[in-house]
C-alpha cells in the first residue's frame, strides 16, 4: 500500500472518528441537559426566551405561512383547471399545509431566526467566560440556560406551527377565490371533510421534536463555541445548517412512523395503490 493511500485512509478513519465523538458529545449534552427538566427552570430566563421565541416570532411565521398557501395556489391551479377541478384545489392546499408543508417550513425559518440566535447568544457567553462565571457561582448552565430554551421551542412551536397552518390555508384560499375567480361555496364545500383529527394530530406533533432539535442542537453548538468573533459565528451558521439536516430528517421518520401506526390502527383505511394486487 502506497504512502498517499495510507494517509488517504488515515484521513477518512479519522473524520469518522471526529463524527462519532461528535455524536457521542451530542447525545450526553442531550441527555444531561433533558435530565435537569425535574428541576424548576428559572423564570427570569424562561419568561423572557419564551417572548422572542414565541411573540417576536409572529410576524415571520404568519407571513411565511400564507405564502406557502398563496405559490401552492398558483402552482396547482392550471393543472386542475386543465381538468375542469378547480373547486378540488382547497384539497390539495389543505392537506399538503396542514400535514406536511406548514410545520416543516415553519421549523425551518424558525431554527433560522431562533436556532442562529440562541447559538450566537450562548457562543457570546461561552467566549466571553460567563458560563465560567455561572459554575463558580454554583449554578448548572444546563439548567440555568439550556432547558428553558429547549422547554421554549417545544411549547411555542406547535402553537407557532398552527399559525402557519391556519394562515397558508387563508392564503390558499384567498388567491383561488379572489385572483382566480374560484366559487368560494364549492370551494370550502369540497375542502371540508379531507383534514381528519389524525392529520391535525400529526401535524402538531412532528412541531415538538422540530423545536427540541433546534433547541438542543443550537445550544450544543454555542456551548461548545470556538473563542473569537469567527467561532461565533461558525457556531450560529452550524446551528441553522444541522437544525435544518434535523428537521428534514426527523420529517422523513416521523411521517414514515405514523403511516405505519395508521395503518394498524385503521387497515380499512390504508393507502390505496395502483396497478394489480
Amino acid at each position: 500500500m502506497s504512502e498517499a493511500l495510507r494517509k488517504e485512509l488515515r484521513s477518512a478513519l479519522n473524520k469518522v472518528s471526529q463524527a462519532f465523538d461528535g455524536l457521542g458529545d451530542f447525545t450526553t449534552f442531550s441527555a444531561l441537559s433533558l435530565a435537569t427538566i425535574f428541576k424548576k427552570p428559572s423564570t427570569g430566563t424562561m419568561i423572557p426566551i419564551c417572548f422572542r421565541v414565541g411573540v417576536q416570532s409572529v410576524p415571520v411565521v404568519a407571513i411565511t405561512g400564507m405564502f406557502i398557501g398563496m405559490v401552492m395556489a398558483i402552482q396547482v391551479f392550471s393543472q386542475f383547471q386543465s381538468l375542469g377541478m378547480a373547486t378540488q384545489i382547497g384539497q390539495i392546499i389543505n392537506v399538503s399545509v396542514i400535514k406536511e408543508l406548514g410545520p416543516v417550513l415553519a421549523a425551518t425559518m424558525l431554527a433560522g431566526r431562533i436556532g442562529s440566535s440562541m447559538a450566537a447568544e450562548l457562543a457570546t457567553m461561552r467566549v466571553t467566560e460567563q458560563v465560567d462565571a455561572l459554575i463558580c457561582l454554583g449554578v448548572n448552565p444546563l439548567h440555568y440556560l439550556v432547558l428553558p430554551r429547549v422547554l421554549a421551542c417545544v411549547l411555542l412551536i406547535p402553537i407557532l406551527t398552527v399559525l402557519a397552518n391556519f394562515m397558508g390555508v387563508f392564503g390558499g384560499s384567498m388567491v383561488c377565490t379572489e385572483i382566480f375567480k374560484v366559487d368560494p361555496y364549492h370551494y370550502w364545500q369540497n375542502s371540508r371533510g379531507h383534514i381528519q383529527i389524525w392529520d391535525l394530530s400529526v401535524g402538531l406533533i412532528k412541531p415538538i421534536f422540530f423545536g427540541a432539535a433546534i433547541a438542543l442542537i443550537s445550544c450544543h453548538r454555542g456551548m461548545n463555541s470556538r473563542a473569537g468573533a469567527e467561532g461565533v459565528g461558525k457556531a450560529a451558521t452550524s446551528a441553522f445548517v444541522w437544525s435544518f439536516m434535523s428537521i428534514l430528517v426527523l420529517d422523513f421518520f416521523l411521517a414514515l412512523f405514523f403511516n405505519n401506526l395508521h395503518q394498524a390502527i385503521w387497515p380499512d383505511n390504508s393507502i390505496k395503490t395502483f396497478g394489480p394486487k
